[in-house]
């Protein structure tokens, strides 16, 4: 009885070792449009909702390697009553480069409607079947950062999970507090962002970021020309299906918030300066960092 005894807590601690959580998120509050005593009853909020998501296995996942590197910016805009407040959140990722001391920057949002409940002290649970204004919000999220992540270590490789980001946004859309996820025309949409990478059309821009990255970054201090190569074959075929993509594509717009800076970095010396041309056409938003690309 006493073996049997000890093989189970054996094996209770090797499943805990096995099922790494898959997020290292930090998580900062800004407080200052709020009056006092709304601050006061938001003290634990921070903590609480990076442990939620620090501690919350997401998928099914043995995961392996390192949690992904993210952080979560709130900043609370006001309160209708003590329970409900609204707020504007930067999220952004990260993404290791293979031998490399450097991490590519995968996401960086910022979105500009979070309407949820919170009382002082309230426990967050992981639930996939019932929308939560507060923890299904953070539920996306993290699907997406997961997904991101899972794409640029095998081709299409984040389906299933922007898949389950996809059914939190239908359920937000039809739920009281639908604002921020419902279609819009805004600059950024949580449905429409979404739909655009689900889309049948971005299918070959999803095989390409793997490359980008997989075959790109990762591969750029053993093989320089190579990995510059499979990082512009992504800027040719967006800019070959320009005419049937969505001027407006949100996820275009996410995917340069984030790179642009990037790609200027690793393709500064590329001998064909036409590509700046090129990311001129396709990501008009970041024009003056391109020009200077060719300028220099």
């Amino acid at each position: 009885m006493k073996r049997f005894s000890l093989m189970f807590l054996i094996f209770i601690s090797l499943i805990n070792i096995l099922s790494s959580k898959e997020l290292a998120a930090t998580v900062t509050v800004n407080y200052e449009q709020l009056e006092t005593s709304g601050k006061e009853r938001l003290v634990d909020f921070s903590r609480r909702v990076e442990d939620y998501l620090n501690n919350t296995s997401f998928t099914d996942l043995v995961w392996e390697g390192e949690p992904i590197k993210c952080s979560f910016t709130i900043f609370f805009m006001g309160a209708s009553d003590d329970l409900t407040y609204t707020a504007q959140v930067v999220v952004t990722s990260q993404r290791p480069i293979y031998r490399s001391q450097n991490s590519s920057l995968m996401l960086r949002i910022q979105d500009q409607k979070w309407q949820f409940k919170y009382e002082q002290g309230q426990a967050l649970y992981f639930n996939q079947t019932d929308f939560d204004p507060l923890t299904s919000f953070l539920d996306f999220y993290a699907y997406l950062i997961i997904a991101y992540d899972m794409d640029s270590f095998e081709p299409l490789g984040g389906t299933q999970y922007f898949q389950k980001a996809f059914e939190i946004s239908v359920l937000g859309g039809s739920s009281r507090f639908s604002d921020g996820w419902s279609l819009s025309s805004e600059s950024y949409n949580k449905r429409g962002f979404i739909e655009n990478i689900t889309n049948a059309n971005f299918q070959q821009f999803r095989q390409d970021f793997f490359e980008y990255h997989f075959n790109g970054l990762d591969l750029y201090s053993t093989n320089k020309a190579e990995a510059q190569n499979k990082m512009v074959q992504l800027i040719n075929n967006l800019f070959e299906k320009r005419d049937k993509i969505e001027r407006r594509s949100v996820l275009l717009k996410i995917f340069f918030d984030a790179k642009s800076g990037e790609i200027v970095d690793y393709l500064k010396d590329f001998p064909n300066k036409e590509i700046f041309d090129k990311l001129k056409r396709i990501d008009p938003a970041h024009i003056s960092k391109y020009d200077e690309a060719l300028n220099n």
